[in-house]
């Protein structure tokens, strides 16, 4: 199923699954709207039947409501997004005379491709990272961080600007988006209910009620059944949100070399990108955004990007790129002060200076034929 020939024929299926990934959305929100009638229900009296009669009943007349809400906290999310994501990610505007440099490679760029010149936007953290963000024409951004400006070459930040490009290009950003805001209602749900806050029966204390009724009530058993139903959605729109973008950033490598014609500089700065990703604070749920998650790596079925291994695999077999030795991490840089002595010269090392103490102005003690 799905199956697909070439790069643009792989970019369309891949919109089909996640177009079909994005619908689960709507049948999870119907699952949350469940739950939460039945933990309304459970406070009153009555068996499991009829209190799931009750909720079934709820829910065929408050879901239009429910929608609305939904549908209105997407249009804030819709509408201000790009501060919501600068705010969380700490992502400021640049101008060309701000970086003439990433201003420079970012419009050549678009001008030899035809693209619509994004907004700009740095993130001042030394680790080496980047994302693209946006919904609609003319509101798109590319982000970078400080440390990829400048540990990175021309060719280098090009391949990491063709991918975020290429993310744009595929409408990866506005599918990421969505996501987010459809996983982000059923995270406030779930931090809502399992905190307990403002709401006005205790879980518990229904269930001590039910039984001090000697059993007849299912109000704790239907408890039990909302909050399994809350946390499998909860669980199961974080991955839907990972699958989505794990999906695309294959196609956004393959995008970058086919606009840079240049495979090695991808692989390249993916290497040096896996060496120093982690930006610090950075919340998880911005990992998706990024070109190599920002956060702590997690197990493979919770991460939000396929390894670096596997991305350079892929461009080595399918886009004949020459594979790079990993880099390690820099080490911490150790500050010994301005006036702090510096270790003594080991005798025997090599070096131009002479080993025995003397001053390189000093007279020889003898003459060149001794």
């Amino acid at each position: 199923m799905f199956h697909a020939y070439g790069l643009y024929t792989h970019i369309q299926a891949n919109r089909l699954r996640s177009l079909l990934l994005l619908a689960g959305f709507v049948v999870l929100l119907l699952a949350l709207l469940f739950a939460v009638a039945l933990l309304f229900e459970a406070s009153q009296d009555g068996t499991l039947p009829q209190i799931m009669a009750r909720a079934l009943r709820d829910l065929e007349h408050g879901w239009p409501i429910a929608f609305g809400a939904a549908g209105l906290w997407f249009a804030i999310a819709y509408f201000f997004h790009q501060r919501l994501i600068d705010a969380a990610t700490g992502a400021g505007d640049v101008s060309r005379e701000d970086a003439p440099r990433l201003y420079n490679l970012l419009e050549n760029l678009c001008i030899s491709r035809g693209i619509p010149m994004p907004a700009l936007k740095i993130i001042e953290d030394g680790a080496l990272n980047a994302y693209a963000s946006g919904v609609r024409e003319g509101h798109y951004a590319v982000t970078v961080t400080r440390g990829l400006l400048e540990t990175l070459d021309d060719v280098e930040i090009e391949a990491v600007i063709g991918h975020e490009l290429t993310h744009i290009r595929n409408r990866d950003v506005q599918l990421m988006v969505v996501a987010a805001i459809f996983a982000g209602i059923f995270a406030f749900v779930g931090d809502l209910l399992f905190r307990n806050w403002g709401f006005r029966f205790s879980p518990k204390r229904t269930a001590e009620e039910g039984r001090d009724r000697g059993g007849a009530s299912g109000a704790g058993l239907a408890i039990i059944i909302a909050l399994a139903i809350i946390a499998l959605s909860w669980g199961l729109s974080v991955l839907i949100r990972f699958a989505i973008s794990r999906s695309r950033e294959f196609l956004a490598d393959a995008g970058s070399v086919e606009l840079t014609k240049n495979p090695d500089a991808m692989i390249s700065a993916l290497r040096k990108i896996e060496s120093n990703a982690i930006i610090p604070d950075m919340p998880s749920r911005m990992g998706a955004f990024f070109i190599e998650s920002p956060t702590r790596k997690a197990r493979a079925l919770f991460s939000t990007h396929p390894s670096v291994d596997d991305r350079v695999a892929a461009l080595v077999r399918y886009a004949g790129g020459r594979d790079m030795p990993k880099l390690e991490p820099p080490p911490p840089i150790e500050d010994h002060g301005p006036w702090e002595a510096q270790p003594a010269p080991v005798p025997g090392a090599p070096g131009f200076l002479p080993q025995d103490g003397r001053s390189p102005l000093d007279p020889p003690s003898h003459g060149p034929w001794g």
